[in-house]
């Protein structure tokens, strides 16, 4: 989702869908819908570049390649269909690209398994702990936050994780308050419209 300049301004900061929500819901939110259709922000390697950068992830000056793209979009696409799972989510419009469970649970955790993990090295006559050279910094990075999709999906927060039902939308949400039932004020004012848009319409139709 990005915001428009006016001609000859310089280009507006990008915008991300919900972004107060975890890196993995984050995720999740880069498939999303509003009168215009269905998007996807996660299209180029420039828009995994931006979305790393927006949750905070450091790339440490790396960018993304065409596979990270690829990857990304896959642990993207593995993470919605647990959501759906957990959520119990009906939504036609939401479905993933991953039709099953155990194979989007197969590539969370190949993606979360690219951490890199710490090595003994012999250096001087002693033991050092030294890194394994590991993969690329856009590589850790999704890898982390599959880390996080495998604590939100198998954790305790997995009970607060929610499909928002407002008309048309895709998205889902952690629900932080009690008397939360939307994605966004957005979705909220939506369904408020439509449920007053059916009342008066009955009313009008009793008369």
């Amino acid at each position: 989702m990005s915001t428009s300049s006016a001609e000859g301004a310089a280009p507006a900061a990008r915008t991300w869908v919900l972004p107060d929500e975890t890196p993995p819901v984050r995720l999740m939110s880069t498939i999303w819908a509003d009168a215009d259709g269905v998007h996807d922000d996660l299209r180029t390697v420039a828009d995994v570049d931006e979305w790393l950068d927006a949750v905070g992830v450091d790339r440490a000056g790396a960018h993304a390649t065409e596979a990270e793209l690829a990857s990304t979009r896959a642990l993207r696409d593995a993470v919605r269909r647990l959501a759906a799972y957990v959520t119990r989510d009906g939504r036609p419009g939401a479905a993933s690209a991953v039709a099953d469970v155990v194979a989007a649970i197969s590539q969370v955790n190949s993606i979360a398994a690219k951490l890199p993990a710490p090595r003994l090295t012999l250096g001087d006559g002693r033991l050092e702990r030294g890194a394994d050279g590991g993969p690329s910094p856009v590589t850790t990075g999704l890898a982390q936050i599959a880390e996080q999709a495998v604590g939100l999906l198998g954790g305790a927060d997995a009970a607060r994780l929610r499909a928002c039902y407002a008309p048309g939308c895709l998205l889902y949400f952690v629900k932080t308050h009690p008397r939360r039932e939307w994605c966004s004020v957005a979705c909220g004012n939506r369904v408020r419209a439509a449920r007053h848009y059916q009342r008066a319409r009955g009313r009008k139709a009793d008369e």
